[in-house]
């Protein structure tokens, strides 16, 4: 029996994992577009006149098992692929972008939407009915609704092939990660690593029945070694195969498949009448076009370069007195940035690790949502899961109503990508009067426990996790009618808000004091730590600003201009990181082609969001300790105002009414030290 093509009887109405099989995508897939399909010719069919609710609501809840089969797949996909998911995911992209194409290019029902939006001022309609109406109006233009015949063909040509390329873009890097192992047989070369690091590079090479130590590209076993190694050709070794990704000469190589994504954007703009792929992004972003990001990333790299070049030429200094170094190259900066931040703070990751063990950081997280949002964590055995690393919870209010169902699935394995990330398998909406509750994931890559250690974080993945369980709980208190406009679905300049004003807390004593607590002797992190946590998050943030800011200028360059006239990858990056450059250039390496965010995920012409919503953050959480960091009224108006209220209205709106006016760069600023 195919268990994606009936009703799930299962608690809360979760995914049945263990019963799906991997035979079971393409039928339910393609049984699914033919119903969507149907639920839309039903819709045009319609004789009666278009109204908001037999149109625009109707076509809001079309779809709705698809959408729960993609959620399902896709997750997998990121979360435990293996090559038949691949081969599906190859099969499957297509017809999901036809199926798109042919909504949003189906006259007949455009011309039910515009019949509706033209009378949208004589409606008695609400701040999110009107907001549904508009954003579908604009979706169908933007889509090509109003193109003559043969150009909208080029446009679902032109998707077609997108969403085809941008697959095998992430399948590219996958490959290329996990082709690549570092093999050591010399214990002297581990010189320098933390025991836990060179305890699981053990347990990686006993799991593939070799001796010695194995160094992968996945981030827990890669950064401990950029940090801590002392063997110098062996960072570097590691550093470019790094680099190197999906941008060398073999099968995986990413650079053809770069200029092809930017160029079809390009054309599809156009085709729609904009000038780049960047301007057609951004109309519908806080931002609004590419000047405005680009005089923001600018004006920001104004203030964060001269503290940038200030810290290298110390950092620099500091490696030649320490060991005669005569040029700091791209795999030095995490080594000597640790022994400078040891010696400036007397403040060693491996000294604050004991302090976060995995379990209880997670239930410091759910500790301050409890006392922020009156939101309770239970771990449930009775949710089917997709691998033995995953927990599953029931997330209830303070009255034991169910708020949503959560996943956490930690640790790093073969099938998984690297990086970490929020997602949904089901969203929240309102419908026949029932509030239907959200299932929120999130997905990350730390350590696994070993035979003598617990999962111990370093504080960078203790951040990580309370960013994307900020993303989670934007999910789970979402409280919307429409599911296209529930939760984290926003503006994608908006988007990191909930996530990083998260982060904020890890820096708290008051929030620290909840969690960070000794695995073996349950003692509390020293107030000494606490104080140096604080004085050190502005270490080296000049370096760490511009390097954010590479990326987003990078990312507008490949996506605010004509890029026909690109020869080479390399060259062209090289050009964009012009004025953002601090190390020498490594010749073997180019990020692009790896840059799985703005070329596989859903951050083109959007990674400078990540500067953007850090102003927000910023901002937002001074208000938080304005009137204390767990002050249930300010929580009560974040919630209200940002978490639950998803899409339904204009994000600077929605904010202006959290805190009262718009967001100010100083707090930031003073934040990241560049300001006094």
């Amino acid at each position: 029996m195919n268990m994606l093509k009936i009703p799930f009887n299962t608690p809360h109405d979760t995914a049945p994992f263990s019963s799906i099989n991997q035979a079971d995508f393409i039928p339910a897939f393609d049984e699914a577009i033919a119903e969507t399909r149907e639920e839309i010719d039903r819709l045009v069919a319609n004789p009666d006149m278009a109204t908001f609710e037999n149109t625009i609501a109707a076509l809001a809840f079309s779809g709705m098992r698809l959408d729960r089969i993609s959620n399902i797949f896709f997750n997998l996909h990121s979360a435990e692929t293996n090559e038949e998911l691949d081969k599906i995911a190859q099969e499957v992209a297509p017809k999901l972008s036809k199926l798109s194409n042919d909504i949003t290019l189906n006259f007949d029902l455009f011309e039910r939407i515009k019949a509706i939006y033209e009378q949208k001022g004589n409606l008695d309609l609400n701040t999110e009915q009107l907001m549904l109406l508009e954003k579908n109006y604009k979706d169908f233009v933007r889509n090509g609704a109003l193109l003559t015949e043969d150009k909208k063909q080029q446009l679902r040509d032109i998707d077609a092939e997108l969403s085809v390329l941008k697959l095998k873009f992430g399948e590219h890097v996958l490959a290329d990660t996990n082709a690549y192992q570092m093999h050591l047989l010399d214990p002297a070369e581990l010189a320098g690593l933390p025991e836990g690091a060179v305890e699981a590079a053990q347990e990686l090479a006993k799991e593939q029945g070799k001796e010695g130590w194995i160094i992968s590209l996945d981030y827990p076993s890669y950064i401990p070694f950029m940090t801590y190694a002392e063997n110098r050709a062996r960072r570097e070794e590691l550093a470019i195969a790094a680099g190197k990704k999906a941008f060398q000469d073999n099968e995986n190589n990413n650079e053809a498949i770069v200029l092809r994504i930017v160029n079809l954007r390009h054309q599809r703009a156009n085709l729609l009448g904009y000038p780049s792929h960047a301007h057609f992004v951004l109309e519908e972003r806080m931002a609004k076009d590419p000047e405005t990001v680009k005089a923001f990333l600018n004006d920001l790299l104004a203030k964060g370069k001269p503290a940038a070049e200030k810290e290298f030429a110390e950092l620099s200094a500091f490696a030649k007195e320490i060991d005669g170094l005569e040029q700091l190259q791209k795999w030095d900066g995490a080594y000597y940035s640790e022994k400078l931040k040891q010696l400036k703070f007397n403040l060693d990751d491996e000294k604050l690790k004991p302090y976060f063990k995995l379990e209880n950081v997670m239930q410091g997280a759910f500790d301050i949502a409890n006392k922020l949002y009156g939101i309770h964590f239970k771990e449930v055995g009775t949710i089917d899961k997709y691998h033995p690393d995953v927990q599953t919870f029931e997330v209830r209010d303070n009255h034991g109503g169910l708020v949503a169902i959560f996943y956490a699935d930690f640790f790093p394995r073969k099938g998984k990508r690297n990086g970490a990330w929020m997602t949904s398998f089901k969203p929240q909406y309102i419908k026949e009067g029932e509030n239907e509750r959200p299932h929120v994931s999130i997905v990350c890559n730390f350590t696994k426990p070993t035979a003598t250690k617990p999962s111990l974080l370093t504080f960078n993945e203790v951040t990580t996790l309370f960013h994307e369980f900020g993303h989670a709980l934007h999910g789970m208190l979402a409280n919307t009618t429409y599911p296209t406009l529930s939760g984290t679905s926003v503006y994608w300049d908006f988007v990191e808000l909930p996530s990083q004003v998260m982060e904020n807390w890890c820096y708290e004593e008051e929030a620290l004091a909840l969690f960070a607590k000794h695995y073996e002797s349950g003692a509390s992190l020293p107030m000494e730590y606490v104080e140096k946590i604080k004085e050190s998050a502005a270490f080296l943030e000049g370096l760490a600003t511009v390097r954010q800011l590479s990326f987003g200028l990078l990312d507008m360059a490949w996506h605010g201009q004509d890029p026909s006239g690109i020869q080479k990858v390399k060259d062209f990056e090289l050009a964009a990181f012009a004025d953002t450059t601090i190390y020498p250039d490594v010749a073997d390496n180019a990020m692009s082609p790896s840059f799985s965010h703005i070329f596989n995920g859903g951050y083109s012409s959007g990674y400078y969001s990540y500067k953007w919503a850090e102003v927000l953050d910023a901002d937002a959480f001074e208000y938080f300790k304005e009137e204390g960091i767990f002050n249930t009224e300010v929580a009560k108006k974040f919630k209200d105002n940002i978490l639950s209220k998803g899409g339904t209205v204009h994000p600077m709106e929605l904010y202006k009414a959290f805190r009262g006016k718009e967001p100010s760069v100083d707090p930031l600023l003073k934040r990241a030290g560049l300001i006094a």
